[in-house]
């Protein structure tokens, strides 16, 4: 009988790719307008270069760009990228359809809800609080609480210890095969793969695979 379901959070709770490059469209633009002088397609491919090179959570990353194409950092210019980037940011920061009517359906059936993410605690919690989902969740397990990024077993058993349940008891839904689902494979949980989160993945490995979040619903009965 599963008595918890752990969430990923990003590409599984919150389209964050589409957010990500919206709001970095927009801070090349507005980079742009400011005077620095790149072809839009050019720039984009390069600071997502740096982002895979960094890692898409890295604050610093206009600044890096900058120094890269200017050689100094011009603090006019940043200044415009980091406005553009959260006012599109903010307007994208929204759960994926019938996130909320599937949390609270799973709390109505007494199902305890926890986030496994590799996302910073801060960034984390602002996401979650910022699509008004945050207080759903009995626990939430980042990057600080074991300096590990799954498929690690550190952060599932955080998870496991803090909501006093074993691993069978649980299931995970993610949306990286290799994270996510491997992860919580090794431990004993079942697993779900988020294939709406990431629609170029392959094979999953997972005990479920779901289109919608609302098909959860049919797996937690």
């Amino acid at each position: 009988m599963i008595k918890a379901v752990l969430f990923d959070l990003d590409n599984t709770l919150i389209d964050f790719m589409r957010m990500k490059t919206n709001s970095c469209e927009a801070a090349i633009s507005a980079m742009i307008d400011a005077g620095l002088d790149i072809k839009k397609e050019k720039a984009l491919k390069r600071l997502f270069n740096l982002y895979d090179k960094y890692g898409l959570e890295d604050n610093k990353i206009f600044q890096k760009f900058l120094k890269e194409e200017k050689g100094i950092i011009d603090y006019r210019i940043l200044a415009n990228a980091i406005v553009a980037y959260r006012n599109v940011r903010s307007s994208y920061l929204m759960p994926y359809p019938h996130t909320d009517f599937v949390l609270l359906k799973l709390k109505s059936k007494g199902i305890k809800l926890a986030i496994v993410s590799d996302a910073p605690r801060l960034k984390a919690w602002l996401r979650l609080m910022a699509m008004k989902i945050g207080n759903f969740f009995d626990i939430v397990v980042t990057f600080e609480d074991t300096k590990q990024l799954k498929p690690s077993n550190l952060p599932f058993e955080a998870a496991l210890r803090r909501l006093k349940l074993k691993p069978q008891e649980c299931l995970m839904v993610g949306d990286m095969p290799n994270r996510d689902i491997e992860g919580a494979k090794n431990l004993g949980m079942k697993t779900c793969f988020a294939r709406y989160g990431n629609k170029k993945a392959g094979k999953s490995n997972a005990d479920y695979e779901i289109k919608d979040i609302k098909e959860l619903l049919k797996i937690v009965k």
